[in-house]
């Protein structure tokens, strides 16, 4: 833990997500001082407690998921839980919720019930389609946003089925874009003098923003971008390439300079100096075969002699991490980007580091996440339930 002041410290912030893309933005505001508190189900909690690999019950993934967080339980379909968040509501900056739109209108707690209790409150409502429009009330996952984003069509090789990334791309990103529009809308509230708003973001929104250059190419020419495996088409060369000892090397040499240090690495000076590659138009027009030519020049030595090769060269180049390169390699543990901490029972387990970093107000880890409810008292005592109140709340389980 540094001892740097944290830049979100005085934010307070509701979360009433579950799972990940309303989660991801709270974790993010935690990480860099906001007092997030996360509401869950009492009982069971968030679903993300159980989910993938688990230690004595809890998922390895919480302690990420919910580091710096507390934990109240309150039952939202009671009308006393829901009063409960609306007395907590009073004196917040910012509410997530990642529900199907109307959810929160049922359970009395809409933006319009919500800003009526605190004009100044900022609102982050996630979903799959939006609070509006013709999809709206259709379940979305952050499968489905990846896929109707544009995403899913272009990832994979030709002639083969659409894949998926192996991660949850499209909640992380729409979490992102949560995060950006609370914090403008924070900023318009405080220096424009700005009232409250609520930030809406769709999952296939927030993968569609990522498409590049689709939509103008195919607006302006019909061109529809298909599956190009490894390789990033239109740019060349840019590439994965097969080595001696069965390892890849990605090669980034789209560059004019850096593609002609390249073939010169490999020793084809006839290609360095072709006039009609001297240019990405020229070489994108060759993608095939100079990728065959990097291949065939990749595949006579094994990935760290490629490695050095290219990097004496100023190649742009890598291997193909996986998780126990990253935890192995030398530059994350320079950067902290592997931190240790201490479970409850003395065990170690490894986070990432707080992206990005800030100098001089960096994100920090003040606590992993927490037990279910570990934080319900002490925030409800500060709304002004007292002891008793709470006992009856949590023998009806309310709390």
């Amino acid at each position: 833990m540094n001892d740097k002041p944290l830049p979100l410290k005085g934010l307070k912030v509701i979360e009433l997500g579950t799972l990940i893309a309303g989660p991801f933005a709270g974790k993010l505001f935690a990480e860099f001082g906001a007092e997030v508190i996360k509401i869950e189900t009492p009982g069971d909690g968030d679903p993300l407690r159980s989910w993938r690999k688990l230690h004595q019950g809890t998922s390895l993934w919480w302690y990420l998921q919910a580091r710096n967080k507390k934990s109240v339980t309150v039952d939202l379909k009671a009308k006393e839980g829901q009063e409960i968040v609306r007395r907590l509501v009073r004196n917040t900056d910012i509410v997530i919720e990642n529900f199907r739109p109307g959810t929160m209108e049922k359970w009395n707690l809409g933006w319009d019930a919500l800003s009526g209790l605190n004009p100044g409150l900022v609102m982050v409502r996630v979903s799959g389609y939006g609070q509006s429009g013709p999809y709206r009330d259709r379940t979305g996952f952050g499968a489905i946003g990846e896929s109707m984003g544009g995403l899913r069509y272009v990832t994979g090789d030709p002639g083969r089925p659409p894949v998926r990334v192996g991660i949850s791309l499209g909640d992380a990103l729409a979490a992102m874009y949560g995060v950006i529009g609370a914090l403008t809308a924070v900023y318009h509230r405080k220096v424009n003098g700005g009232k409250g708003q609520y930030v809406d973001v769709a999952l296939y929104e927030a993968v569609f923003s990522m498409m590049e250059s689709m939509l103008p190419e195919y607006a302006m020419t019909g061109f529809i971008r298909e599956r190009s495996g490894g390789a990033l088409p239109g740019i060349a060369p840019s590439n994965t390439y097969l080595c001696r000892d069965g390892k890849y090397v990605v090669i980034g040499a789209n560059n004019d300079s850096i593609f002609k240090r390249l073939m010169i690495t490999m020793e084809r000076r006839d290609l360095a100096d072709d006039p009609g590659l001297a240019n990405n138009t020229g070489r994108a027009q060759r993608a095939e075969a100079l990728d065959q030519a990097i291949g065939a020049w990749t595949a006579r030595y094994d990935l760290d002699s490629v490695l050095e090769k290219l990097e004496a060269a100023q190649v742009p180049s890598g291997k193909i991490y996986n998780i126990q390169d990253i935890v192995e390699d030398v530059h994350y543990r320079a950067r902290d980007m592997i931190q240790e901490f201490a479970l409850k029972g003395g065990e170690k387990i490894a986070l990432p580091g707080i992206v990005p970093k800030l100098s001089e107000t960096p994100g920090d880890t003040r606590w992993l996440g927490p037990e279910l409810g570990a934080h319900t008292v002490e925030v409800l005592t500060q709304i002004g339930y007292d002891a008793a109140q709470q006992a009856e709340l949590k023998q009806r389980g309310v709390i």
